[in-house]
């Protein structure tokens, strides 16, 4: 043992020289946000911002989600596997201890047929010392994926609300846009109708009746296809909450066709705050601590391995009413020195480093995507809050517009083709109205999401 240990020492003596990889970002954020902030709003309130919302709804709809939803029990169940890797990583720590027994009767020729009975017991163990901390890096690495399980939750569950606001925002606009075609295809029936009695009597002619007739057809086309976009809508809803079409149906008749307004929330100056609030990269973080710790485990497997193993047993013999019975014992330590392998154990540990830049280039790829999602969610949010003031005085200039092109058109003092041309205008001004107001909302929400969804590092994970 003792020649074992001074041949061994060159590479004792190289295992505690070995440096563990870094296990942070090279990443910076910026210093400042480049797009304009939002005015307003409480810092503090973006965790439960749902409520703040003029749609009591829209929260139920997010809670009901969060309650009964395939991707969190994914989540769950990925984060049980990690707890359960923690412990078995953990258990590599303590010796392995097993028990056995055994018992056989029979005859055989060695013992001239005579009927024997033999029977044994016995433990034996197994302990492997951490001579280079292996063990200690697969536990760490273990724990740090079990973090990043848990952090994977709180990402999905962050995203899973935004999904759900954005698709309840998206039906209660196409609500709106149903409303202004069915309308608009209720009036363009009856100017059908009213045109074709001045064609039969030579008020109008004959092409206006088709020009009318198609615009009445177009309407009711369009009306149609909105109501099928909302009903996708529906079904989209059904899947994320979990909840029963009809039931939920029900619960959608109130606040028809209004979208819900979100009270608005301060989005701090330093975009180094963002990245401590965002469990997505938290657990991206978690990922290269684990990176770093799986190549400590794949340095380690290239130097000596001590293990210390004993076993205690007791064994009985029976035959031709003779016994024979006694008790054997060992204990010893066990001295593995890798000399040559083919570069294995070498090119294992190159494949760990390379999973640990992959991981660290992940997280800082990551970063930059953090950021530049929270500076285009404030582009958007801007531009629409901007937007829609401009857009509401388009939309109330055509429709008075074309409410004086009717009224002549009408009385024979305009065109039809004016008046559809007006009719159209105004037409296109209110669905870009609602679709302005829809892109604000859903900015707000992207936002939301890409600011984390109020998540901390005090908030409890899933037992």
């Amino acid at each position: 043992m003792k020649r074992l240990l001074l041949a061994a020492l060159p590479l004792l003596l190289a295992a505690c020289a070995t440096q563990r990889l870094p296990a942070t970002p090279t990443e910076v954020a910026p210093e400042r946000w480049q797009a304009t902030l939002p005015h307003g709003g409480d810092a503090a309130a973006l965790a439960d911002w749902w409520r703040r919302f003029d749609d009591p709804l829209l929260a139920e709809l997010v809670r009901d989600a969060q309650a009964d939803n395939p991707t969190l029990t994914q989540a769950l169940a990925r984060l049980a596997e990690a707890r359960a890797g923690v412990r078995s990583s953990a258990a590599q720590r303590w010796p392995a201890v097993n028990a056995s027994a055994q018992a056989q009767r029979g005859a055989s020729a060695s013992s001239n047929f005579v009927a024997s009975t033999q029977g044994s017991a016995g433990v034996d163990a197994l302990w492997e010392v951490d001579l280079f901390g292996a063990t200690r890096a697969q536990i760490a690495a273990a724990q740090a994926r079990s973090e990043q399980a848990a952090l994977g939750w709180h990402a999905a569950r962050v995203s899973l609300a935004a999904d759900v606001a954005g698709v309840y925002v998206g039906y209660r606009a196409c609500e709106a846009l149903q409303q202004v075609f069915d309308q608009d295809a209720g009036s363009q029936t009856q100017t059908a109708e009213l045109t074709r009695q001045k064609v039969r009597v030579g008020f109008e002619a004959p092409a206006n009746g088709a020009l009318a007739d198609g615009a009445a057809a177009d309407a009711g086309n369009r009306a149609i296809a909105q109501r099928a976009e909302c009903d996708a809508l529906v079904k989209s809803l059904v899947v994320l909450t979990g909840q029963a079409e009809p039931a939920l149906r029900t619960r959608l008749q109130g606040n028809t066709a209004k979208l819900p307004q979100p009270g608005a929330f301060a989005v701090g100056t330093l975009p180094a705050q963002l990245l401590q609030q965002r469990p997505d990269i938290a657990a991206a973080e978690r990922a290269l601590v684990a990176a770093a710790a799986d190549a400590g485990v794949a340095e380690a497997a290239r130097y000596p391995r001590l293990t210390f193993s004993g076993n205690l047993g007791t064994s009985l013999l029976r035959i031709g009413g003779n016994t024979a019975d006694g008790t054997a014992w060992g204990f010893g330590p066990s001295l593995v020195l890798p000399l040559f392998d083919g570069g294995a154990r070498r090119a294992g540990e190159d494949a760990a480093r390379a999973r640990y830049d992959d991981a660290r280039a992940s997280l800082d790829s990551q970063l930059r995507r953090a950021v530049s999602e929270v500076e285009e969610a404030l582009v958007r949010l801007d531009a629409a809050t901007r937007r829609e003031g401009q857009a509401q005085r388009a939309a109330q200039g055509f429709l008075d517009f074309f409410a004086a092109a009717e009224q002549r058109w009408r009385i024979g003092a305009g065109s039809l083709i004016d008046r559809e041309e007006a009719r159209r205008t105004a037409l296109n001004a209110q669905s870009a109205l609602i679709n302005v107001q829809r892109e604000r909302v859903a900015a707000w929400i992207t936002l939301y999401r890409s600011l984390g969804g109020g998540w901390t590092a005090s908030d409890t994970t899933p037992k």
